[in-house]
């Protein structure tokens, strides 16, 4: 099947500064290295229950982050680590928050997957498949009220795209003209199963069609390519032209979470994809091409960002677990 064009051209790469490309690099290091910490943690016993890690899609949060503002919001589902460290939330709190400790970001109650911050306009981390896309509508719809420019992001994954709830909110954010980007983060595989075998369309945004919600695809291996189409689609939302499709094409290196052993792909294909499209490889190759950096330079925020992660996890330990009394706080009764 013949894939069919983008309703909307690609936007051209921007010129990025040494400094804003030093910054993305930053970024996705620290998520990387963060989450590799967090799997550490999962198999010493000190994560329990459900964790789903960010590794290899790394380019996608940190190129739609890059062109927000204060005031703008997001909203995902349960593999959430890297949007909440490239939104600002502190390592440390969302660490702990992890090991389930008082210092966490939901006081240790919410957990991998329910965690939030007012302060970052970071509205979770969701358990539910796609109970976030409307969510984010709803988030969308108190700014259209307020009658600001801000927008949102509300990301989901190419296994949630195929739920009705999807369409449901695509019809209502179209008929509102709600400033919402929806962002698909394609990472080829849902659970376990590939999109060739789950999907109808080659393209998932072209979904969008039906309810004339514009979109496109985009190299979610290529920070520079979604900061560009982020600009873009942000550009349409505060100009109050309603919400905008952005279908991310990214990979996943680990199991769809820490207890998936992933067989249902080869070792090889992992393989490929960190060797040739790895997208951390990519900007540090850019950097050193361009002489913004030398590999010492690049060994230094390493080594300052295992510090800070390794930070995280001492703090994450030194948290005393919620007291009991805090099972009947923050619910309805």
């Amino acid at each position: 099947m013949a894939a069919r064009k983008s309703t909307a051209k690609s936007a051209a790469k921007p010129n990025v500064s040494a400094e804003e490309l030093l910054g993305y690099y930053r970024d996705m290091l620290l998520i990387r290295r963060f989450e590799e910490k967090a799997g550490q943690l999962y198999g010493m016993g000190l994560i329990g229950g459900f964790c789903h890690l960010y590794i290899g899609q790394e380019a996608v949060v940190v190129g739609l982050e890059a062109a927000t503002k204060e005031g703008d919001k997001r909203i995902t589902s349960y593999r959430d680590h890297g949007h909440m460290l490239a939104c600002g939330m502190d390592p440390n709190g969302v660490m702990a928050e992890l090991t389930g400790r008082e210092g966490g970001y939901s006081k240790g109650k919410g957990g991998s997957m329910h965690m939030f911050s007012k302060e970052k306009h970071f509205y979770g981390g969701h358990g539910i498949v796609a109970a976030q896309v409307p969510l984010g509508a709803g988030l969308a719809f108190s700014d259209k009220y307020k009658g600001n420019d801000n927008v949102t992001f509300t990301y989901f994954g190419d296994g949630a795209a195929n739920q009705g709830q999807v369409y449901e909110t695509f019809n209502m954010a179209a008929i509102w003209e709600l400033p919402v980007i929806f962002v698909i983060e394609n990472n080829q595989y849902a659970m376990g199963t590939s999109q060739a075998r789950s999907t109808s369309t080659p393209d998932i945004y072209t979904r969008g069609e039906a309810f004339g919600i514009p979109g496109e695809t985009v190299d979610g291996m290529d920070v520079l390519a979604v900061k560009a189409a982020s600009e873009k689609a942000v550009a349409h939302c505060r100009a109050g032209k309603g919400p905008y499709i952005l279908e991310v094409k990214t990979y996943r290196y680990r199991g769809h979470s820490m207890s998936d052993p992933a067989k249902y792909r080869t070792r090889e294909e992992v393989q490929k994809m960190r060797e040739e499209r790895d997208a951390i490889e990519n900007v540090r190759q850019l950097l050193l091409t361009g002489k913004h950096a030398t590999e010492d330079d690049l060994k230094a925020i390493d080594k300052e960002i295992k510090t800070v992660v390794n930070a995280s996890a001492e703090f994450a330990k030194e948290s005393p677990e919620p007291a009991l009394e805090e099972l009947w706080t923050d619910i309805y009764a």
